[in-house]
């Protein structure tokens, strides 16, 4: 069943962009059946809590964990003053796609199916890069996030998608809702009752951890990699 967190092997990383190099951590256990990246939200990084709560949650299931700064250190600097960065989202997306094929020509990593974990605008980066790499990614599952930023991606979206929103984040539920009136692939939401948009209450980030162990997985199976799409049409709201 799970395996303790304490057995997983950490590597520090970094992935070239261009002349500099993106700076992550990926957590290995020692038997991982697909390896979950992850999208920060606007502001945030590699170090989130709550994102560093969830790795470690997925590492317990026998799942690989990628967090990884989506912006260089010098990129970082100025967006700490402008936010010139932070809200571009093709620009992320585009990082997580070149994370990705990274992951696939790495030997720990190249085998292991791949998911994509977003939270708030990192949802919609998740899913314009699920759009772009449509057989290179098998799972998304979105943290009070804006898939509605994901525009005319969202239909090309095959890998099956969880969105999780806060029970009282009406705003984003209805952003979801829309959202998935415009995905053809299989995907369900999840409303998680008393949360808020950054799921600080007591016990709601532990949900977001179940549910999306739960997701990925189901969908990151080495033996099903290939099928991705088995799942198109089906849709639910829970």
């Amino acid at each position: 069943m799970a395996t303790g967190s304490e057995s997983r092997h950490t590597t520090a990383v970094r992935v070239p962009i261009g002349d500099a190099a993106l700076n992550g951590d990926l957590g290995i256990p020692p038997q991982p059946h697909g390896l979950v990246l992850f999208a920060h939200g606007s502001g945030s990084s590699r170090h989130s809590p709550r994102n560093q709560y969830v790795a470690r949650a997925l590492e317990r299931r026998d799942l690989a964990t990628l967090l990884i700064d989506l912006l260089t250190p010098a990129e970082e600097a100025v967006d700490d003053l402008t936010a010139q960065h932070r809200f571009d989202i093709p620009m992320l997306a585009s990082r997580l796609v070149t994370i990705v094929d990274w992951l696939g020509r790495r030997t720990d990593t190249a085998s292991l199916p791949i998911g994509l974990f977003g939270a708030s605008t990192g949802g919609g980066a998740a899913l314009m890069a699920a759009a772009d790499r449509p057989h290179g990614i098998a799972a998304v599952v979105s943290r009070g996030g804006r898939p509605d930023l994901a525009g005319q991606s969202l239909p090309k979206v095959i890998a099956p998608t969880l969105l999780i929103v806060g029970g009282l984040d009406t705003p984003v539920i209805q952003m979801n809702r829309d959202a998935m009136n415009q995905m053809r692939g299989e995907v369900a939401l999840e409303i998680v009752p008393g949360a808020t948009h950054l799921f600080e209450e007591p016990g709601t980030l532990e949900r977001v951890a179940a549910l999306a162990g739960d997701w990925f997985v189901r969908h990151l199976q080495p033996a099903v990699s290939t099928s991705r799409g088995a799942g198109r049409g089906s849709r639910g709201e829970r």
